[in-house]
């Protein structure tokens, strides 16, 4: 077993590279990543659905081959030592489809017989939140419950690396918080967690790190925090008129201490340095326009607002 310190590459990706033959022409799914992520991590990877997220992560699990470019998952390629990489791993895919007729823990059970060596399936059942359901069906339980079952599958083998593709859609705030504490203990035990989420507050939490990636290449990197501040403001200043009239953002830019104007069919946002000061120029700004406000409120800049001014649209836009 290849020896990690803490801060050490466990995936590393050079120029890579996934295109796929369509009716127009070539599409560059993935089209030069570069991304390195380190030991002991949660690590954030965020974009628009068709940005190339998943194909990377399918990438970076060996389900796919690469077009170009270079990988590598705790020190070894896919195609090398492909049975050693997959004692190492585990992953819970965006959806996972079971044997409906076998039990909770026959299930779990099942997939601890992979691995050499692994977690005892009562006490991964235990942790999230199963043993209730360890004699019932499969196909008796709900969407989060499977979901936990995805998850209690990926636990089993006692991975070093972690795969959690999208891990909290359709879990309840309970089950959503329990599973935020063992991606933490997984953490604090130096292993790594790769994490995609349609939550920005999931990732803001949990993530060391982020990328968000849109057209198949990076457009931002850094912790949560670093990317929060690159937005120039602390608060967020949100506001609708009345009637649906639009003002022009650069004459709100103009006003003092916005950094930042954007308006879309749901309102006006103002990037922020001291809220304090901007609220009563805005104010006085839309009285000498005739304006009257049919909401204002004002809050913390969040990494949400990062992925907007970064990608021209919300996380879940285009699941509406």
């Amino acid at each position: 077993m290849e020896k990690f310190t803490n801060g050490c590459p466990v995936i590393s990706c050079r120029g890579l590279q996934k295109h796929y033959k369509g009716r127009g022409g070539i599409v560059r799914a993935v089209n030069g990543l570069d991304i390195e992520i380190l030991q002991g991590e949660c690590f954030g990877l965020l974009g628009p659905n068709g940005a190339g997220k998943t194909t990377t992560i399918e990438i970076f699990e060996g389900l796919l081959h690469p077009t170009a470019g270079e990988v590598e998952i705790l020190g070894m390629r896919w195609g090398d030592k492909d049975s050693k990489l997959r004692q190492e791993i585990g992953i819970s895919l965006q959806e996972t489809r079971f044997s409906e007729r076998l039990t909770v823990l026959e299930t779990i059970t099942l997939f601890r017989s992979f691995y050499h060596l692994g977690n005892n399936p009562a006490e991964v059942m235990e942790a999230v939140g199963l043993t209730e359901k360890a004699k019932s069906w499969v196909g008796k339980l709900s969407g989060g419950q499977r979901q936990r079952l995805a998850v209690a599958c990926a636990l089993v083998g006692d991975p070093r690396l972690l795969f959690l593709d999208e891990p909290t859609t359709g879990l309840d705030p309970q089950s959503r918080r329990r599973l935020w504490d063992i991606i933490r203990r997984f953490r604090s035990e130096k292993r790594t967690v790769l994490l995609t989420t349609h939550y920005m507050d999931e990732a803001e939490r949990l993530c060391d790190r982020v990328a968000i990636i849109d057209h198949g290449k990076v457009i931002a990197l850094g912790s949560p925090a670093e990317l929060i501040s690159g937005l120039g403001g602390e608060h967020i200043i949100e506001f609708a008129l009345a009637n649906e009239i639009v003002l022009p953002d650069e004459s709100l830019k103009k006003l003092p201490s916005v950094k930042e104007a954007r308006t879309n069919a749901g309102g006006t946002a103002l990037t922020v340095s001291q809220p304090h000061v901007a609220v009563p120029r805005l104010l006085e700004y839309l009285q000498s326009q005739d304006c009257h406000l049919a909401r204002l409120s004002t809050r913390h800049v969040s990494l949400e607002d990062v992925f907007v001014k970064l990608t021209g649209r919300h996380l879940r836009d285009d699941e509406i």
